[in-house]
């Protein structure tokens, strides 16, 4: 069921890396297969701690593993799309959550599974979530763990759009095909502004359009827009 280990992480961590320092990326897709998206994690694969346990082993170990891992997908400086072939649950969920779109199988289901766990929720859950559905909606799938099918997925928010399991990566590949054609650094922006708005004033996301703005005009992309624009013809966009 695609348990993520302490290795899968790390090397989806730097895929993820790679992805925003390389100007010939346009886009990315997080997706599995097999049954599920992503269990959850599988922590056997770790680096074993020597020693007693201590006050602080906890955090450190979330901050430098789930958070980070999360972290490094909403920091991506491309669009990810995550497709869900299957079971996201807990880490995998989250996961599935910090995408910037989310494609769902109809076969897909969302579990908040740290409450069967009698655990609190990690990777970003607590902070993805109200953003997403809201808080009443977010405590109600933490407090009770319950699966979520994708068609009810969507209704909440959760997801962009469902599709039969065997149009997945069809509809996977067209989306990140028009994404990739699209202008990157505009879009990196973009996600940037979107994501930082949710824990910010206004005047402080204003002022972060103007700069974005600013920082997008000198874009090859940007002036290629413009032209197009006036010359009433197809854009031509090459990521830089």
């Amino acid at each position: 069921m695609n348990a993520v280990t302490w290795d899968q992480r790390e090397r989806i961590i730097a895929l993820l890396g790679e992805a925003s320092a390389d100007p010939d990326v346009r886009a990315v897709v997080v997706t599995a297969t097999g049954r599920g998206f992503c269990a959850g994690a599988d922590l056997r694969g770790a680096p074993s701690a020597s020693g007693d346990r201590v006050v602080g082993d906890v955090a450190r170990m979330i901050r430098l593993g789930a958070q980070r891992f999360i972290g490094a997908v909403m920091d991506c400086e491309k669009p990810v799309i995550a497709a869900v072939n299957g079971t996201a649950a807990g880490i995998g969920a989250h996961l599935a959550f910090a995408c910037d779109l989310v494609l769902a199988a109809d076969s897909a289901r969302f579990i908040e599974v740290f409450v069967r766990r009698g655990l609190v929720p990690d990777g970003g859950g607590a902070y993805l979530l109200p953003r997403l559905i809201g808080p009443q909606r977010a405590k109600e799938l933490m407090f009770f763990g319950d699966a979520v099918p994708a068609a009810e997925a969507k209704e909440l928010g959760l997801v962009n759009r469902v599709v039969p399991a065997e149009d997945l990566e069809k509809t996977a590949r067209e989306w990140a095909e028009r994404l990739a054609q699209g202008p990157t650094r505009a879009l990196a922006l973009t996600k940037q502004l979107v994501n930082a708005s949710l824990d910010v004033d206004r005047a402080t996301a204003f002022a972060a359009e103007a700069t974005a703005q600013e920082l997008n005009m000198t874009t090859r992309d940007a002036q290629e827009g413009v032209a197009s624009f006036v010359e009433r013809r197809e854009a031509r966009y090459e990521g830089r």
